[in-house]
């Protein structure tokens, strides 16, 4: 049993434009790559991790309310963690952001209840063998296929089809070895423009960054050796997360 506890409540929950604000990500693991696999099917390569809800048979993916002490990626970081028992690397560019109703309001025609959720692609690194939501959910490693079999929301469906995309053009990209990196091209099926911009920082204001970050994580910030950048990485229940930042002159 972990001996941290899950949040509960909307205390801290994010709203904008009478949406509640939501994060989550889709965590995957790449098999292993002998000959077959690599000249396989890319489906064939990925395993998504998808987790249960009680008294169900159909799965999601990770994700919650975004609160106002995190970031959204520290958000998705901790879906993650709380509800599968999982850390590795975040990708910091979004999926997409979809817009959806809450399973409670879905048939009442009003703006109460609406939701606007932020999905991320997570490399699993680490299973952990206990996690808070671990007696509520189980969690189960599926090929694309099955988990477009089990998925339970549309909106879900989507981001995995758009996590599908973005591997694909990855694969081609890198001759075969998989991986999510920079601003992908092309049209996305969902909105990827509601993304908060970072500006350039100064040291006054990487000290305000740092005090914004949530308690569960940890901040390291150190100038580049190559550029003329700092470099902030986030540790977030096991997760780290950088982004080098312009030095103002």
């Amino acid at each position: 049993m972990s001996s941290v506890i899950a949040r509960t409540g909307r205390h801290r929950q994010r709203y904008e434009s009478n949406f509640r604000l939501v994060s989550g990500c889709i965590p995957y693991r790449i098999t292993e790559d002998d000959e077959d696999h690599h000249n396989g099917d890319i489906e064939n390569r990925i395993q998504v991790l998808m987790v249960s809800s009680p008294d169900r048979d159909d799965r999601v993916f990770p994700k919650g309310g975004w609160e106002d002490d995190e970031t959204v990626l520290e958000a998705a970081c901790r879906e993650a963690f709380e509800e599968a028992g999982v850390k590795g690397t975040l990708r910091e560019t979004p999926l997409g952001v979809w817009e959806f109703r809450s399973k409670s309001s879905q048939k009442i025609e009003s703006l109460e209840g609406g939701c606007r959720g932020y999905m991320f692609a997570l490399e699993v690194t680490e299973e952990l063998e206990s996690w808070p939501e671990q007696q509520n959910r189980d969690r189960k490693w599926l090929n694309i296929k099955e988990a477009f079999r089990l998925c339970r929301y549309e909106w879900m469906c989507r981001a995995l089809e758009e996590f599908v995309r973005v591997m694909e053009v990855s694969d081609d990209d890198e001759g075969g070895k998989i991986e999510i990196g920079g601003e992908e091209k092309g049209e996305a099926s969902a909105n990827v423009n509601a993304m908060p911009s970072v500006p350039a920082v100064t040291d006054h204001h990487v000290v305000a960054e740092c005090q914004i970050v949530s308690s569960n994580c940890c901040i390291e910030i150190k100038p580049s050796s190559t550029s003329q950048q700092l470099v902030i990485s986030v540790h977030c229940h096991g997760t780290w997360l950088s982004r080098g930042l312009p030095l103002s002159h």
